[in-house]
């Protein structure tokens, strides 16, 4: 049986890590899913996340400001997310089906307000310098099986998870890997996402 995953990047947009990101998804014929934060989607990034959208791509929420959402109230939660929706929805006519929260930090609040299937996922710390291309491969190796959800960062001069794509992408399309976006992925599993769990991979079943 065929076994499927997703990569997903968080927030970009920008007009410097994204496009070389998307360069790599068409070179391998993949499509991924896009964690966007709300202030980062300017009128030339924006540009850049529709060629993502129109490459098969998914559009998600990761939050206006990027800010610790548990030290925030109910309104400002909601804030937060409804400038990120509405600016999204502007690029695809969709608003947002799923959120990656702020350093995947949760709470009752942020669950009780965010209407949305809030993703987690696999990562490999590629946000620090000193954390190598081949690292950050290695360990995204490692953590891979059917149902995972990868998380890696597009930020502005993130070359290093560029290069990493080039050993991740090859590596699980030879172990019979399929890529899919997030969307994608639960009703390749037959999975209908629930609200409550903070999803690392499709078939968790924990609630938070």
């Amino acid at each position: 049986m065929k076994k499927h995953i997703a990569l997903t990047f968080d927030d970009g947009p920008n007009t410097d890590t994204t496009p070389r990101v998307l360069e790599k998804l068409k070179k391998y014929g993949i499509p991924a899913a896009f964690f966007l934060v709300g202030d980062n989607i300017t009128p030339e990034s924006a540009e850049v996340s529709r060629a993502a959208f129109g490459h098969g791509c998914e559009l998600c929420s990761h939050s206006r400001t990027h800010t610790a959402m548990t030290e925030l109230t109910a309104e400002e939660i909601r804030a937060e997310t409804e400038f990120t929706d509405s600016k999204i929805k502007e690029i695809t006519g969709e608003v947002p089906r799923f959120f990656r929260p702020p350093y995947i930090a949760v709470n009752n609040v942020m669950l009780d307000t965010i209407d949305k299937i809030f993703i987690a996922g696999i990562g490999a710390e590629d946000w620090l310098d000193e954390v190598t291309a081949k690292m950050r491969a290695e360990k995204i190796l490692t953590q891979a099986e059917n149902g995972s959800i990868i998380l890696l960062h597009d930020m502005r001069g993130n070359s290093r998870t560029v290069s990493a794509l080039d050993l991740i992408i090859p590596a699980l399309l030879n172990d019979g890997y399929e890529f899919l976006t997030v969307s994608e992925l639960f009703a390749a599993e037959r999975v209908e996402p629930k609200r409550g769990i903070i999803y690392s991979n499709v078939l968790q079943t924990e609630i938070y």
